[in-house]
């Protein structure tokens, strides 16, 4: 019934043949490890990467603390200039301004709104920014405290120092004047929308819908809804 082998060189090639499978399959399960250790460690590194970008986007969010208005003309109903205060969330970490963006739908149109330092005349002196008519279209600048507009990399929100983001109510997608369209017009002012003729800015009764995106694309959502009759120029609105 059993067939034993009692050649010599007929058990050596049976027990080469055995080595040659067991060093296959050491070899196989090296290999196996070695794809099972590479995978778990890329999955851990992007469970990691996933969980650092969903605490950002909780965290890394920037608060709303009022959104008023300054009426330019009472007696046609605009507003001289957004003001939009901000701090960071509970929690965040320093937030640069500079680098947020603002998605913005209003009364003409819609736009991405971005930090400038610069105002619409293409200066270079921040110091030229004296209010929110200096502002070109799709722009935003940001104020300290103390009504100082901030450059690039100072305007940057921490658990002791909060903004103000100003925006020009005049221009596009608040009012109708496009970038073009603000210039000096005596070599040493800029005109908002209610002094001319031609131009509209945000005002009475309007609404205008803005995201505000952090760095870390945290957004916080905010709607302007102006009041529908104002008392005097230079009055500060709640929107």
């Amino acid at each position: 019934m059993f067939e034993f082998i009692n050649d010599n060189d007929d058990r050596g090639q049976v027990g080469i043949g055995t080595l040659i499978v067991f060093i296959a399959m050491v070899l196989v399960a090296a290999i196996a490890a070695g794809v099972l250790i590479n995978t778990a460690g890329f999955l851990q590194s992007q469970a990691e990467a996933t969980g650092q970008e969903s605490t950002d986007l909780v965290s890394e969010r920037i608060d709303v603390t009022s959104e008023v208005g300054i009426v330019g003309n009472n007696s046609t109903g605009e507003l001289e200039s957004i003001k939009i205060s901000v701090s960071g969330a509970a929690g965040s970490d320093q937030i640069d301004l500079s680098e947020t963006t603002i998605q913005a739908v209003g009364p003409n149109g819609q736009a991405n709104l971005i930090f400038t330092d610069e105002p619409a005349n293409g200066s270079a002196d921040h110091n030229q920014i004296g209010n929110a008519s200096h502002l070109n279209a799709s722009t935003f600048a940001v104020q300290n405290s103390d009504g100082e507009f901030q450059q690039a990399g100072d305007a940057v929100l921490d658990r002791d120092t909060d903004y103000t983001i100003v925006i020009n109510p005049a221009t596009q997608p608040f009012g109708n004047l496009t970038a073009d369209d603000v210039v000096r017009s005596d070599g040493s002012t800029f005109n908002y929308g209610y002094k001319q003729s031609n131009a509209t800015a945000f005002g009475e009764s309007d609404t205008s819908s803005l995201e505000i995106v952090s760095p870390a694309s945290a957004t916080t959502s905010l709607e302007l809804t102006s009041p529908d009759l104002y008392s005097e120029d230079g009055e500060a609105v709640r929107l």
